[in-house]
């Protein structure tokens, strides 16, 4: 019997029959390297590269990982000849999106000089993302091309550049059609920046991360302001070591408060020398705080006995932040802003919107900033740890100082809670439950298992406490750190159980790992 082939479109070429439009539309959601390699494919796929409308270059995907020096020194050369023999055989076609990643050994300054030529093709979505260092560091802060601020085109615009680049604009500024913008590492005059905001009149998204002030043209004091109606998420982020950087501006005030349409804000910053009297967030539904002492200003305050105080004027500015922010819903407080509300608990407004909050916590960090602010979230539903990380001081011993079960020489809890006893909170979740308090490069192994007991030992004890004391719980989520060893996890839960439901009676318990949930719906 002579055998036949079973037509199931499997013998035609069902994508050669499509139209070009719709053949480099699909290329256009590969990375350029995979599109690049269907030229191979007929003749009729050669020219097709020429008209994808979106290009996607990432080192990473066109290497194996380099083991040498001179490995990664080639690749990135090769890379670099690869992206230019593109660009050139497409010649002047219109370009919708160019995405650009660079972890390896990349030239900034290519990169920077490729930018005029994607932008005259008339690119809406411009993401440059360069990781890596090139050869030497004489680069730092290369100035952007200015061609980049006055683009009619451009509609989302993300700059990496982590040797970071210089923004200078000598003209106006004009990106109409605008709407998210995202900067990392870069260097920047306050009057530049107020001139680049001034520019964006459809900016939805901000996204700034390690901005430095330039103080060699501007040494004085500054204010910026960031106000723009159509805006709707802010992130800023400025970490600590931009503040020990001498060629930096430190005395720059950022004020966000007039942003009537914001929905969401992300702010890591140390705190300002003032904030604007002002405040219109009406519309915040949720923000992440990472306040910090400026680095001039820190003491060490997480003991009682060497507790730093707050001048008036650093309260007050951390009382103008927090009130314009109080209408959230939703808000995550950082390890360093507990700190910091640990100096003006006396000043933390009332959020009477807030449904959930989320507290990060550290190995070295205390609560004693927690108790005030629980105490202020009077219709609070869902309370979230990012780790039980607690030392104890002296702060736990009194009366509403920390949230903490503070274990006397008897260990026996002798301090009432009230902040716990009058707690709404109907939802506990504890992630990275089970994480090992510190980190010790000299611990031996077996000492690094009698810390994990002790810490897993010490979070259970802090779980007891917080089912004894909020009446209202109905369900404790508990994330569980290390999933590896499910007989640990079951028999940490088996611990769990067996915790006593006092003020909450009928609270259910779930312990989650990547491949194992556990839960109780026992009542004490």
């Amino acid at each position: 019997m002579g055998s036949k082939k079973k037509d199931c479109g499997g013998g035609r070429d069902i994508i050669s029959g499509l139209p070009d439009e719709l053949i480099c539309h699909i290329l256009s959601f590969l990375p350029t390297k995979e599109a690049a390699s269907t030229t191979v494919l007929a003749k009729r796929w050669k020219p097709l590269l020429r008209s994808v409308p979106s290009l996607d270059f990432d080192d990473s995907l066109c290497f194996n990982p380099p083991m040498t020096y001179e490995e990664r020194t080639t690749n990135a050369t090769s890379f670099m000849r690869f992206v230019d023999g593109v660009l050139a055989l497409q010649g002047n076609a219109k370009i919708n999106r160019f995405h650009f990643k660079g972890e390896d050994i990349i030239d900034q300054m290519w990169v920077l000089e490729m930018i005029p030529n994607v932008l005259k093709r008339g690119v809406s979505d411009l993401d440059l993302d360069i990781s890596s260092l090139w050869d030497s560091f004489d680069s730092m802060f290369y100035h952007l091309p200015p061609k980049i601020f006055v683009s009619e085109t451009l509609v989302r615009l993300k700059l990496k550049f982590v040797q970071g680049v210089n923004i200078s604009v000598e003209g106006d500024v004009s990106l109409p059609m605008l709407k998210i913008l995202h900067l990392d590492y870069f260097k920047i005059v306050t009057g530049t920046f107020n001139k680049l905001l001034s520019g964006c009149h459809a900016l939805e998204e901000l996204l700034l991360y390690n901005l430095m002030w330039d103080k060699s043209l501007e040494p004085g004091p500054c204010f910026v302001n960031v106000s723009i109606p159509t805006l709707k998420r802010l992130t800023f982020r400025r970490f600590e070591e931009f503040d020990e950087a001498e060629d930096f501006n430190k005395s720059v005030s950022l004020s966000i408060f007039e942003n009537p349409n914001l929905v969401y804000i992300e702010y890591i910053d140390s705190i300002a020398d003032r904030y604007q009297q002002q405040v219109s967030l009406d519309s915040l539904v949720e923000a992440s705080l990472g306040l910090r002492l400026r680095s001039d200003l820190v003491y060490n305050q997480r003991y009682h006995e060497t507790e730093y105080s707050m001048s008036f004027k650093e309260k007050s500015n951390v009382t103008k932040l927090l009130t314009g922010i109080c209408n959230v819903k939703i808000l995550c407080l950082s390890d360093n802003t507990l700190e910091v509300l640990g100096c003006c608990r006396d000043t933390i407004p009332v959020f009477n919107n807030l449904l959930e909050l989320t507290i990060e916590t550290k190995p070295d960090g205390i609560w004693k900033s927690l108790p005030a602010m629980l105490k202020n979230c009077p219709n609070l539903v869902t309370l979230v740890f990012e780790g039980m990380h607690h030392i104890y001081s002296d702060r736990c011993e009194d009366e509403d100082g920390c949230l903490c079960r503070y274990r006397t020489g008897f260990g026996v809890d002798v301090v009432a809670r009230t902040c716990l006893s009058s707690s709404p909170v109907k939802v506990l979740k504890i992630l990275n439950f089970g994480d090992i308090c510190d980190d010790h490069e000299d611990v031996e192994d077996d000492d690094e298992d009698e810390e994990f007991v002790y810490c897993l030992r010490e979070q259970i004890e802090h779980v007891e406490h917080f089912i004894e004391k909020m009446p209202n719980l109905e369900k404790v989520i508990l994330h569980y750190y290390t999933s590896s060893d499910e007989d640990v996890m079951k028999k940490v839960f088996k611990k769990l159980e067996k915790l006593p439901r006092v003020a909450s009676a009928n609270c259910k318990i779930q312990l989650i790992s990547d491949n194992l949930s556990l839960s109780s719906n026992a009542s004490g």
